[in-house]
C-alpha cells in the first residue's frame, strides 16, 4: 500500500498555499487636498481598494493646487508621472497645451472594459471640462462655486430679515449692521474668482474674447472694459473707510473674519461647508451671490471653481483599466453623494444630486443646495459657460497684485483692472506663441 497520491495532493495544496498572491496594480493619485477633505479622498481611495482586489489606488497629497500639478509636470519629464492629477480649473487650458502628456478621459473611459455614461455629469459642470466636440478632458471630483455665507445671527440682531439678493442691499445692511456697532460687513477670498469671474459670469458679460478662451487662442482680456464692475469695486474699496469690507487675503484665508464673527457676511466657495459648521459658534446660512442691479435685471448662472482628475501618458493599458474602473467607482452616486454632503463640493452627477434629495440632506441643512441652483440657473452662454485661458494660474496672481494695491489705497479701481489687463493679455501672448 503506497500514499503516493495523497502526498502528491498534500504537497500540491501546500505549495499553492505558500506562492504569494498575485500582485495588485498600483494606481498613484496625486491630490492637492490637505487637512479633513484630504482624509476623505484617503476614504474614498481605500473604499475602491476594498471593493476589489486587482488594483491599488494610492492617493498622496503634493501640496496646494499649484504645487500639485507644477510637481507632476516635473514627474512626466523625469519619466516617474503618476496615473492621475488633480489639477484646478484654471490650469485646463495648461493641461490641454502638454501634448503628449495627457490621456483624454473620454478615451481611457471608452478604451475600458465599463459601462460608462459621460451624459451622467451635471453639464454645468462638465462642460468646462470637455472639447467642442463634447469628449471629455479630464473627470470632474471638486467642484463648487462661490456663494454667499452670512451670520444668521448677526442679521437677526441688526434686524435684517433675509439675506441680501442685490449689491445695494449689501450695503443697506452694512449700515444696519453699523447701526448696532458691528463694522464689518462683508469680506471674501479668491476675489479674482469671486469678483471678476463670476462676478462677468452673473452678470452675462465676458471676461475676454473668443468665448472666453474656449474659441481659440487668440483671446484677449476684456474686463476692464466693465463700467459697473469697475464702479462696484471701486465701491467696495471706499467702503473700507467706514469698515463695511474688509480684506482678509488669497484663497481661504479671510475665513478666520467670518467664522470669529468679525465680518457678517462672506462670499467664497460652497466647499467651506466642513470647514464653517466645524468652527462657527452661530448660525450661519448661504445664498445666492447678489446681483448688481445697474448691470442686469436677474442673474445668469455662476462658473465652477475646485479641480478635476487628468491622466497621464507613459503607462501600461491595463492600468488604464483600473483609473477607469476608479473612475466609475468615485462617480458612483453613493460616493459622490457622500462626498459633496462631507464638503460642500457640489455632486458631479445628477444621480447623486437625487440621492442628496432622497436622503433629506437640503431639508436637514438648508441652503446647501445653493451652489447647485446658482450652476444650473440658466442654460451657460458664451459669458458664463467658464473661461479657458493659457498661463491663468499665474494671471490669477496678477488680478490679485492689482487688486490688492486698490484695497490699500494706492491705485483707483480703473487702474487696477486695466493693469491686470495689460499685464494679462501680455501673457496670454506668451501662451500662444509658445503654442502655436
Amino acid at each position: 500500500m503506497t500514499h503516493t497520491k495523497p502526498l502528491t495532493a498534500l504537497a500540491t495544496v501546500l505549495s499553492l498555499a505558500a506562492a504569494p498572491a498575485l500582485a495588485q496594480t498600483e494606481i498613484n493619485f496625486w491630490h492637492a487636498m490637505g487637512g479633513a477633505l484630504g482624509e476623505k479622498v484617503e476614504e474614498i481611495a481605500n473604499g475602491f481598494n476594498e471593493s476589489q482586489d486587482t488594483y491599488s489606488v494610492v492617493a498622496t497629497y503634493k501640496g496646494n493646487y499649484t504645487e500639485n500639478m507644477t510637481a507632476a509636470i516635473a514627474a512626466f519629464r523625469a519619466g516617474e508621472q503618476p496615473h492621475i492629477v488633480q489639477v484646478f480649473e484654471v490650469g485646463t487650458a495648461t493641461m490641454m497645451a502638454a501634448q503628449g502628456a495627457v490621456k483624454p478621459v473620454q478615451d481611457v473611459m471608452d478604451n475600458a472594459d465599463i459601462e460608462w455614461d459621460s451624459d451622467a455629469y451635471v453639464p454645468a459642470v462638465k462642460s468646462y471640462y470637455t472639447t467642442p466636440e463634447g469628449d471629455m478632458l479630464s473627470l470632474p471630483f471638486n467642484s463648487s462655486s462661490p456663494v454667499m455665507w452670512y451670520n444668521q445671527d448677526l442679521l437677526n440682531e441688526a434686524g435684517i430679515e433675509e439675506a441680501p439678493t442685490t449689491w445695494d442691499e449689501m450695503f443697506e445692511a452694512a449700515e444696519k449692521l453699523q447701526a448696532i456697532g458691528h463694522d464689518c460687513a462683508f469680506s471674501f477670498g479668491w476675489q479674482s474668482w469671486v469678483m471678476v469671474e463670476n462676478y462677468l459670469a452673473w452678470h452675462d458679460q465676458p471676461i475676454g474674447s473668443q468665448e472666453n478662451g474656449f474659441a481659440g487662442l487668440d483671446t484677449e482680456f476684456q474686463f476692464a472694459e466693465s463700467e459697473d464692475l469697475t464702479n462696484l469695486l471701486q465701491r467696495i474699496a471706499d467702503s473700507q473707510e467706514d469698515g463695511t469690507f474688509k480684506y482678509g487675503g488669497r484663497r481661504g484665508d479671510s475665513l478666520p473674519l467670518f467664522v470669529s464673527g468679525e465680518c457678517a457676511m462672506w462670499m467664497n466657495s460652497s466647499a467651506y461647508y466642513a470647514g464653517i459648521s466645524e468652527q462657527a459658534e452661530f448660525e450661519f446660512g448661504q445664498a445666492m451671490l447678489p446681483l448688481n442691479t445697474v448691470a442686469a435685471d436677474e442673474p445668469q448662472n455662476s462658473i465652477i471653481g475646485g479641480a478635476t482628475l487628468w491622466v497621464l501618458e507613459g503607462h501600461d493599458d491595463a492600468d488604464y483599466q483600473g483609473v477607469a474602473e476608479f473612475f466609475k467607482y468615485m462617480s458612483s452616486p453613493e460616493v459622490q453623494a457622500d462626498w459633496h454632503q462631507a464638503s460642500g463640493y457640489v455632486p458631479i452627477t445628477t444621480a447623486a444630486y437625487e440621492l442628496s434629495q432622497e436622503q433629506g440632506f437640503y431639508d436637514s441643512n438648508p441652503g446647501t443646495d445653493t451652489a447647485i441652483k446658482q450652476l444650473s440657473l440658466n442654460e451657460p452662454t458664451p459669458n458664463s459657460k467658464g473661461l479657458r485661458f493659457g498661463n491663468y494660474v499665474q494671471i490669477r496672481d496678477v488680478i490679485n497684485e492689482e487688486l490688492e494695491s486698490l484695497w490699500a489705497g494706492d491705485q483707483t479701481a480703473a487702474e487696477a483692472l486695466q493693469k491686470a489687463q495689460e499685464r494679462g493679455n501680455q501673457m496670454l501672448r506668451d501662451f500662444e506663441d509658445s503654442n502655436s
